[in-house]
């Protein structure tokens, strides 16, 4: 039986390159295009004829001088780049391929422009809220109307989505931008403790009140109070909060005489407070009172063109914070796992990811293997779609027995699934009657 013949070493470099790299575009050194990557050829849409002068297919911003410097100093840059008779926004690094002093050729390291990590070209960092998702920038056009006012703004969003970054946002852009800016979770804390927080109490109010504590409300006099996780709080807290609203005054904890306070409220859930009314949990005319503007921040998942540029971005913070390592890019099958994540966490999530990879991995590639376990572990069947509780859902009683027995009965898993803190979690089954251990 005849053997087949091997393949050349020629025929194996471009499936290499594409599979350490990604889309790769090779430069000889007389600089015209050597070759493509399947990777880069799959992202244009087509190949290039090899022999194409570089200066024709690539343009940078800037002009040629920014083409001579990503040469021979490999800095990177943003440029077009022309093939098959379309126009593509990329960014590029250069990497020169030498035999000693002598520089062979480059390799190009071509980006998406949808997976640039630079704030140019559509892309926009908000108060720490980088995208460049047309709706999310929708959202801090409105942040900054609504900032200028004195209305209370209830931040709707799954946990890791940003919810704090916009209220500091609404506050940086207020006319009370000199004032302090408090917060407080909502979720964290037990009933009495929480009520003590936000408004304060007496010497000998309770054991342990040695000295008097002025409260989050006093503490953001002239300021803006952030609420997170108001969705948490329990009924006879909500009637005191209501009172405090209505009358802009706070009785602490222990006394009896109101203290005047000039607060601005801003609050966040990740729940819809109408379904929390509908249920019982919460009060309609507080939900009034703190739902005068609602703003909705999407899921991460829902703004997959910033899945990339975001690690990207997480990746060079780390660099600059001391790491060594330098990363230039994802392997194609790195990226198939990043964009089909479905990222439960958020943009947090993300972050904690990247840090993973960063400290894991090395070279200038994040490969799959440089992911969290999750990512390797064999999918598990997608739960029915109303075990999903997101941000617009209430749960019920089947909602989370289902998320408990698919998560085996661990409370963090089913957490997970339902998309809700394990705080949120425990108060739902103490409201049923099943917060024994675990």
């Amino acid at each position: 039986m005849p053997h087949s013949r091997p393949p050349s070493t020629s025929r194996l470099v471009l499936p290499a390159l594409d599979a350490l790299a990604g889309p790769v575009l090779l430069v000889d050194g007389g600089r015209q295009v050597a070759a493509l990557t399947p990777a880069l050829e799959a992202q244009l849409g087509g190949t290039v004829r090899a022999g194409t002068p570089l200066a024709e297919m690539l343009v940078p911003h800037g002009g040629a001088e920014r083409l001579e410097s990503l040469l021979t100093e490999g800095r990177e840059t943003s440029a077009r780049l022309r093939a098959g008779g379309r126009v593509h926004e990329v960014r590029v690094r250069a990497v020169a391929l030498a035999e000693g002093a002598k520089v062979l050729g480059w390799a190009l390291l071509v980006t998406p422009g949808d997976a640039a990590h630079d704030t140019g070209g559509g892309a926009e960092l908000f108060h720490g809220v980088w995208t460049r998702d047309p709706e999310l920038k929708r959202i801090f056009r409105i942040v900054e109307k609504v900032a200028r006012t004195e209305s209370s703004v209830l931040v709707r969003g799954e946990s890791g989505t940003g919810k704090e970054l916009i209220a500091h946002a609404l506050h940086a852009l207020s006319p009370r931008s000199k004032g302090p800016f408090r917060a407080i979770n909502c979720a964290a804390l037990p009933p009495n403790l929480l009520e003590s927080e936000l408004f304060g109490h007496v010497r000998g109010a309770f054991t342990g009140a040695v000295r008097d504590s002025p409260g989050h409300f006093r503490l953001a006099n002239r300021g803006s109070l952030f609420l997170d996780e108001v969705a948490e709080m329990p009924l006879d807290l909500q009637s005191k909060m209501l009172r405090v609203l209505e009358t802009r005054t706070v009785i602490p904890v222990g006394g009896r005489e109101p203290v005047p306070v000039d607060v601005r409220i801003i609050a966040a859930t990740h729940r819809a407070l109408r379904r929390e009314v509908e249920a019982g949990r919460f009060r309609a005319d507080l939900m009034y009172r703190l739902r005068v503007v609602p703003i909705f921040l999407p899921a991460l998942r829902e703004r997959q063109a910033d899945i990339l540029p975001l690690a990207m971005r997480f990746l060079d913070e780390l660099r600059q914070r001391g790491g060594s390592r330098r990363v230039e890019s994802f392997s194609p099958g790195a990226r198939r796992l990043l964009e089909g994540h479905t990222w439960p966490g958020n943009v947090r999530e993300l972050r904690n990811v990247m840090e993973y990879a960063y400290v894991i991995g090395e070279g200038p590639v994040v490969r799959e293997a440089d992911l969290p376990p999750e990512f390797s572990e064999p999918r598990r069947a997608s739960p029915p779609p109303a075990l999903h509780a997101g941000p617009d859902a209430s749960l019920d009683p089947q909602q989370v027995r289902a998320a408990l027995a698919q998560a085996g009965g661990n409370r963090s898993e089913a957490a997970r699934l339902l998309g809700i803190s394990r705080v949120t979690l425990w108060r739902r089954l103490r409201d049923l009657g099943e917060h024994g251990g675990e």
